[in-house]
């Protein structure tokens, strides 16, 4: 079997057999975001005319390209073999090129990598993702169907969804440039003390320094209107219960602040497993962890898994509901607050670990002779 985000296109069931369908997508035209200025932007199939474009040889979008141009359509387009989808994202990022065509789902996970694309239009109708067999293959296409259903009837298919997309419903594009430049302005002052943190308690650097950055945009003299303060944004009463003496100093935050974290972790009840436990912690630091259990009793209650964060997402919200904290023993919360927080950690997490995967690349890269 092969699985390669292969979308079932006319002209390939002509030459390959389609296994089961597990997503949906569409063709999109990508366009450099400065665009957006000028006259220049597409809309339409016809505005694509004059526009230096360019797709992945020998895919669906060449096709589409193809059959824009036997229709009729003035549609200046290069094809080439050389770069993969992602690729051209970054060269219509780089303003290298004017537009690309990428599939949904692949233009919705480089967004927050390249916030200079911008989403023109839709090319082609929704197209179903498949895994593609041999031919005479049906007891493999069979055992396969029954494990997707499966699969899909526990949830799981929710949960990989809900893993890789859910930011897109809260992404910013001021926001995540501020990040980027931020990145290169700030972060460098105090990364050793998140490593050395993450070091010591076991914990991703990169979602400490992602932590931090939602807390105070990576500022050590940061203040909230609460009276919270530094790096991690600690109140006094829990900076005094871990040991913290300054809270502006930035050191002495990011331990403390990764601690607290830390404890988060150990009380999660052990139901909750993986990566869902360590979303719960970082909620329960946002709201309290009274109000994360809270929202497991409320989940059951509502037919939905209380220990998974896809689920518990769609509940927290609800404490702000009378209908709803009225019943529980901690009573109202602004439970959207905590998903949105969550929501944003994973976002900035995914851009460093990106930026790190790429430096230590260029790094070997630049070692070889």
């Amino acid at each position: 079997m092969t699985s390669a985000s292969l979308s079932k296109t006319p002209h390939r069931e002509k030459k390959f057999h389609f296994g089961p369908s597990y997503f949906e997508v569409e063709e999109q035209v990508i366009c450099n975001r400065g665009m957006l200025r000028g006259s220049n932007f597409p809309r339409n199939v016809e505005e694509l005319a004059g526009l230096n474009i360019m797709v992945g040889a020998d895919t669906s979008y060449s096709e589409t390209i193809k059959s824009l141009q036997a229709d009729g359509y003035e549609i200046n387009a290069t094809t080439t073999s050389e770069y993969s989808t992602e690729e051209l994202l970054e060269k219509v990022a780089k303003h290298e090129i004017d537009c690309t065509i990428a599939d949904s789902n692949i233009y919705a996970l480089n967004l927050r990598y390249f916030p200079e694309i911008a989403l023109a239009f839709s090319i082609s109708k929704r197209e179903q993702l498949a895994w593609l067999l041999p031919k005479n293959a049906k007891e493999l296409e069979a055992d396969m169907y029954a494990w997707l259903n499966d699969y899909n009837q526990k949830g799981k298919m929710t949960q990989l969804k809900d893993h890789y997309y859910s930011y897109i419903l809260f992404f910013d594009y001021y926001n995540t440039k501020m990040f980027y430049k931020r990145m290169k302005s700030r972060l460098p002052k105090y990364e050793k003390y998140f490593k050395y943190a993450a070091k010591r308690f076991d914990i991703p650097w990169t979602l400490l320094a992602s932590v931090s950055y939602q807390e105070s945009h990576w500022n050590a003299k940061a203040k909230s209107f609460t009276g919270v303060r530094g790096l991690m944004m600690l109140t006094q009463r829990t900076a005094k219960m871990l040991g913290v003496k300054n809270r502006l100093n930035p050191k002495e935050s990011v331990i403390g602040g990764t601690r607290h974290l830390k404890q988060m972790i150990k009380f999660v009840p052990k139901e909750v497993e993986g990566e869902n436990r360590l979303k719960f912690a970082l909620a329960a630091y946002n709201i309290g962890m009274g109000h994360i259990k809270d929202a497991q009793k409320l989940a059951k209650k509502l037919g939905l898994n209380p220990n998974v964060w896809s689920d518990l997402k769609i509940v927290l919200p609800l404490l702000s509901q009378k209908k709803y904290y009225r019943t529980l023993k901690y009573g109202y919360a602004r439970g959207a607050e905590p998903v949105k927080y969550v929501e944003s950690i994973y976002n900035y997490k995914d851009i460093l670990d990106k930026q790190n995967k790429v430096l230590k690349t260029d790094l070997v890269t630049s070692k070889l002779p």
